[in-house]
This record gives structure tokens, sequence and C-alpha cells, in this order.
């Protein structure tokens, strides 16, 4: 296992001495961010409560910077580890600036008087994840997202070492969630922050995460960097989704195909054709489209929404008989939809293909015209 800044031994937690996560095994270096994702349920945040102590551990032992989380004193513990947990903060009275200044607590007497170092590093804090500006604001009357973010700046003001996070972006809008996620990176490249987090986002997850930890089913199911992770089909698998699809690969995530016999062919490529596709999907139609290469950017959402998705290697000459296929196929259906204004110089079997739809009377739709079928 070795020595890493924080790590586990077989730890597993839990309520009342009942196991609910078993044997967890976690070597985490300093500067680095964990993440944790599965199911709804599956122990995320009870993980986290245990790392910070708020619950006791059912087995098994859990170090920081190599020692004993067990034997660490809390003012000591305050000092080294922050946490930022769904539970609300009790607040009344208070105004932003106030709920951050008691991440100094840790640092200040017992009179918890602040020093003028303390104000600036209240004062750095806030500025840092944008809230100074609500900062005589009632924390109590601010949105859940601008709480969210005073909640952080309370944890950095405390100048930890490991931060805590559980699923922090949940309040957040999709600007928020990217300016909160950029100062967790910030911190760990400039400060050597090291951060656990749960998310739901897994676009966001294989995106910021140096490790992560899967839960399902009472154990540690995966534990490694975002590529050994995200393997194509395991986020269905882990999730137990029974109903749409996840592409590991490019972080998309679609809705059910319509069921049936392609009613429409559309000729796509370059990302011209996911509109077209979505709208087909949330209108029932199914439909086929072609011929794309396996690297472009309507594959995914192609791959997930079509009912016969024409596809070639990427870099390969396109197979005469898989032009004959997709003509076939064309012909079949009751309509095409056209997404493309031109053809490059690689796709000339498109350009054929184009054609061929021309020349046997389809009825050919250019979504500059097309308002849904």
């Amino acid at each position: 296992m070795g020595t890493g800044f924080f790590f586990t031994e077989k730890m597993c937690v839990g309520y009342h001495r009942k196991p609910i996560v078993r044997e967890i095994e976690i070597y985490l270096p300093k500067g680095k961010i964990l993440c944790l994702i599965g199911p709804n349920g599956s122990g995320k945040s009870t993980v986290l409560k245990s790392i910070a102590k708020q619950l006791e551990l059912v087995g098994g032992a859990g170090y920081l910077n190599g020692k004993d989380l067990t034997k660490i004193k809390p003012q000591e513990l305050a000092k080294q580890m922050s946490i930022v947990l769904t539970e609300r903060l009790r607040a009344e009275r208070m105004d932003c600036q106030d709920v951050v200044s008691t991440g100094r607590y840790p640092y200040t007497g017992k009179f918890g008087i602040l020093t003028k170092e303390d104000r600036e590093i209240v004062r750095e804090s806030m500025e840092l994840v944008h809230v100074l500006e609500i900062a005589n604001r009632d924390f109590t009357k601010v949105s859940d997202g601008q709480k969210q973010r005073v909640m952080l700046a309370r944890a950095i003001c405390q100048q930890p070492d490991l931060i805590l996070l559980d699923e922090p972006t949940s309040y957040l809008d999709i600007k928020h969630k990217l300016e909160f996620l950029s100062v967790l990176q910030e911190l760990k490249e400039k400060k050597d922050l090291t951060v656990i987090l749960s998310l739901h986002e897994l676009e966001l997850a294989q995106r910021v995460s140096d490790q992560i930890l899967c839960l399902r089913g009472g154990y540690v199911e995966k534990y490694g960097s975002p590529k050994e992770v995200f393997q194509p089909g395991y986020i269905r698998r882990l999730f137990d989704m029974t109903a749409g699809s996840y592409d590991e690969n490019s972080g998309s995530m679609e809705l059910s195909r319509p069921s049936g016999e392609a009613e429409v062919f559309v000729l796509a490529g370059g990302g011209s054709g996911r509109e077209v596709y979505h709208m087909l999907q949330r209108e029932g139609k199914p439909f086929a489209t072609g011929i794309l290469f396996d690297n472009d950017l309507d594959y995914p959402p192609a791959k997930a929404l079509s009912s016969n998705l024409i596809a070639a290697k990427a870099f390969e000459p396109i197979p005469s008989g898989l032009l004959a296929y997709a003509k076939e196929t064309l012909s079949s259906c009751q309509q095409v939809i056209c997404c493309r204004e031109s053809f490059g110089s690689l796709e000339t079997a498109n350009q054929e293909l184009y054609a061929y739809a021309r020349q046997s009377g389809k009825i050919i739709v250019h979504t500059a015209t097309w308002q849904g079928c």
C-alpha cells in the first residue's frame, strides 16, 4: 500500500457498527484529486463522513500524512482537513463573511478573535471563489449556489492540506460548476492541496480527477485513473442502466433510441448531425445515418440513437461494399435529410451517396430549411 499523503488499510465504514462499504483501499499522493462515483445509496457520503471522523470506522484504518486518523486531535485535524458536506449550516444572523471567517477558528485563541492576517486570508478565500461581492449579505438569504461557494471559501480559509467535498456542484449552474472545479484544480497546483470529493456529473469527474473510486453493492468495485475506469460499457454496468446510454470516450449521455425500422436517412458528419438526431429521437422517428468515420463528432450520438449506423474506420478508404449497403439502406427509407453543405476531398463516398439519393427521387431536405418530419 505504501505511505501516501492519504491512504487506508481495508477501511470499513457504516452506521452503528453495521458496515455499508467494506475493504476500502485508497492510496492518494499529496496534491491529487480523488473522486467517488457510484449509484445513489452506494456509500459515497458515508465514506467521506468516516474520513472526516464524523462517523466511527467499523473496521480497518485511515491515515493522513502517515498518522492514524483516530490519533489526530480535533484541533490539529481542523488545521489539516476541511469539510464541505451536504448538511445545511445553521447560520442565523451571520453574513457570508462571518461564515467564511469561522474557517479561521482552528488558528485563533479561545475567544475566536481574528487578527489582521486572518481577515486577509478570509478576503482572499472569498475572492478566489467569487463571493466577495456578497460578503455582507445574510447567508440564509443567498441562493443555494452562492451558499455552496461560500462554504468552499470557508474550507479554503482553513488552509488545509486535505479538503473533503460531498456533491459540491449539486446546486450550481454550469458556469459555476466549471468555476468551482477550476478553483479546486488551481488550488491543487498552486497550494499542493489534496482533494477527495463525490460527484454525480460523470463527465466532470472524468475531467477533474487524478483517481476515481467506484462504489457499488457495498464494495469498491474499481479504483484507478479516469482512463482505467472509463472503459467502454463500464458506466452502464456500474449504474445498472436500463434506458439510454453513456459513452465513456466522449462523456455524452443519450436517451433511448426510437424503435422500429429506419424511416429517415441522415447524411451528416463533422458534428452537423447531432441536432437532427436529437430532433428525430424526440419525435420518435427511427433513422439510419452514414457513412460516418468512427472518429467523427457525430459518431457517439449516432451510435446511441440510430437504428442503423453505417460506419467506417477512420483514416482508411471506405469499402465499396459499405457504400453499396448505404445505398440499399437509403433506398428503404422514406426521406433523406442532408446536414452537409459540402463534402470534403476524403468524402467521395458520401458525395456519391448524396447524388444517389437525388437520382432515386427521395425527398431530400437540407437542415437549413428542415423544421421536423
